[in-house]
């Protein structure tokens, strides 16, 4: 026999049965194993550590029988390349030797074998052993096959509910808006300008201890419900199309805490906390000023959350160039640019409103401005 070559012992067609690689310098302990095997499986026959590596390349038996003491390449050599490659890592192996040392069979085991047969063969035994062992490796495919099945099911699921959430975010921020005339433009408007401020601030390495890709994705999913405090505020004072009254003023600001009420309790217990203090910090809080003058809790600088200051930003831009009830939209889009820089450093972060400034050009391609 070749020694540089393995090859099948059966010539049986049936490609039901299961094929298993017997790895053995032996003639005898070859043509045994295949006495013993033949009845239920197809046997490969590898007379060398080489060849039947070399095997491996092209096929997967179902297992290998793999004897240890072989001229060489040994079978724990030949086992560690096994283990080397995700193509073949996972196929059981049964370690063959007439060495019934405690330390060998330990040393087996530790190499990752399934299991360890003693030579000469006991044909019961080996058979015993192969039947079990392609028994539990089957029952192992079959239960990640499920565990896989199972775990994509839960995904696809839950993929789904967030895209749902999402939109019943979506509309009920649009609800809530079109009651000032904003026609749902607003929430999608300051989401994108969301966006945009927080992919630069990253690209820039500013706030990086903070500023994570998983952060910018709860920051653009919270965005738009900033506002949904106003669901609460009376149409009057929402419609109203000249300035406030003190006492409306004081109305209309008490939606940054109602905001806060109502997202803990609609989204507090079906979604992730650290989206849902995002949403809050957002809601609560994008009407503070970095001078501490604004409201409603008086935040000064850094103590404000970085997604409402972000928010903030966002939400005077669009503020300025949209058209409101009480309003007309600023024009030319140059001007709102002097009137927020005049906020750098009272009503603004300076770092932020600065990032935003320099992306002014990107934005008046995004919004079609010449």
């Amino acid at each position: 026999m070749n020694k540089q070559n393995a090859a099948p012992m059966n010539e049986e067609t049936n490609q039901a049965k299961s094929v298993i690689l017997v790895v053995d310098d032996d003639k005898t302990n070859l043509s045994l194993a295949q006495n013993i095997l033949l009845p239920n499986y197809r046997v490969a026959a590898a007379n060398s550590g080489k060849a039947a590596l070399k095997y491996l390349e092209r096929h997967r038996p179902a297992l290998i029988l793999l004897d240890i003491n072989m001229p060489g390449m040994d079978g724990f050599e030949v086992m560690e390349q096994i283990q080397l490659k995700k193509e073949t890592k996972s196929i059981p192996v049964i370690f063959l030797t007439a060495d019934n040392m405690a330390e060998t069979e330990v040393k087996c085991f530790r190499m990752g074998a399934m299991d360890f047969v003693g030579k000469p063969f006991v044909p019961d035994i080996l058979r015993s052993r192969v039947d079990k062992t392609i028994e539990l490796d089957r029952y192992r495919n079959g239960l990640e096959t499920m565990v896989k099945e199972q775990a994509d099911k839960i995904l696809e699921d839950a993929g789904r509910i967030s895209r749902i959430q999402d939109s019943v975010i979506i509309g009920m921020a649009n609800l809530i808006e079109s009651r000032d005339g904003s026609t749902g433009k607003h929430v999608k408007n300051t989401q994108m300008y969301v966006k945009m401020i927080a992919d630069e601030l990253y690209e820039r390495g500013l706030f990086a201890s903070e500023l994570t890709e998983e952060y910018i994705e709860a920051l653009c999913k919270a965005a738009p419900l900033h506002d949904v405090g106003k669901i609460k505020v009376p149409d009057a004072i929402l419609q109203k199309p000249g300035r406030l009254t003190p006492e409306e003023f004081i109305t209309m600001k008490k939606h940054t805490t109602y905001s806060r009420k109502i997202i803990h309790t609609i989204i507090g217990d079906v979604e992730d906390e650290h989206y849902v203090q995002i949403v809050e910090d957002i809601a609560m809080f994008h009407h503070e000023r970095w001078d501490g003058t604004g409201y409603p809790a008086r935040l000064k600088g850094n103590s404000i959350p970085l997604s409402a200051r972000i928010m903030a930003v966002a939400d005077v831009f669009d503020a300025l160039y949209e058209e409101r009830c009480y309003k007309p939209a600023i024009r030319p889009v140059d001007k709102i640019m002097e009137i927020m820089l005049e906020g750098r450093g009272t009503q603004f972060d300076p770092e932020i409103i600065d990032v935003f400034v320099d992306m002014f050009p990107r934005l008046k391609d995004v919004l079609g401005i010449d």
